[in-house]
């Protein structure tokens, strides 16, 4: 396969991963929270959430669908949303995340973590679009927007991470009702935008490196450059 092809697909799965981590972003089911159900024909409290808000549902259990000792929800069950935004960067407010105020630094953290994920993806598609659109021999810009992507994937790890340890913090806390989770679709999708901006970040600089020399003697400087149409 030309190496022109190559780097056109690394780029569509670049856009693949985009699209993937920026829809975790802006959505809040990254994961689902919800308390063990113990009589029927009772309401009770599940959440989910993501980086910027957590919608709490009111869920009524009947007897049909009740289960003793399973959690509460499904959340697709119909009942009354309310969700509220985190006030991640309001001063002078005490405000308390879930009931549980060290939340808030976790929320904080995966929120910051993520605004750098999307600016590293915002710098390599610049990157490659000079690249594409420039003058010829700007070939040499696909290696930083490699790196952009790739450190944008890392980013992306580490605010998955924050997220799974501010999950698994809020379950055993005892300030909550919550005992049981799930991670949701948001969840999934970040996941996603990880491993292929990551993978293909890497990959793209791999493949806008300069050619290897094809003789023992001749180092990758004189090697002649070869260029990407």
């Amino acid at each position: 396969m030309h190496k022109r092809t190559k780097i056109r697909i690394a780029i569509f799965i670049l856009m693949v991963g985009m699209a993937c981590f920026f829809t975790a972003v802006v959505t809040d089911y990254w994961a689902v929270l919800s308390p063990r159900v113990e009589v029927a024909n009772t309401t009770c409290e599940a959440a989910h959430f993501g980086l910027w808000r957590i919608c709490k549902k009111y869920v009524y259990i009947s007897q049909d669908i009740f289960q003793e000792g399973k959690a509460c929800g499904p959340i697709s069950l119909p009942g009354v949303e309310n969700c509220t935004y985190f006030r991640h960067f309001t001063p002078g407010e005490d405000a308390e995340i879930f009931e549980y105020k060290t939340q808030k630094e976790y929320n904080i953290s995966a929120a910051a973590i993520s605004i750098f994920s999307l600016a590293f993806m915002i710098l390599g598609t610049l990157a490659v679009l000079c690249s594409c659109t420039g003058q010829k021999g700007r070939d040499y810009l696909l290696k930083p927007a490699g790196m952009f992507y790739a450190f944008a994937g890392l980013c992306a790890f580490i605010s998955l991470e924050v997220m799974r340890q501010s999950v698994k913090r809020m379950i055993e806390s005892e300030d909550t009702i919550w005992m049981e989770y799930h991670y949701g679709w948001s969840f999934a999708c970040a996941c996603t935008g990880f491993i292929l901006l990551f993978l293909t970040g890497i990959a793209l600089l791999v493949l806008s490196m300069p050619q290897m020399p094809r003789n023992p003697w001749e180092t990758c400087m004189d090697a002649e450059p070869e260029q990407v149409e």
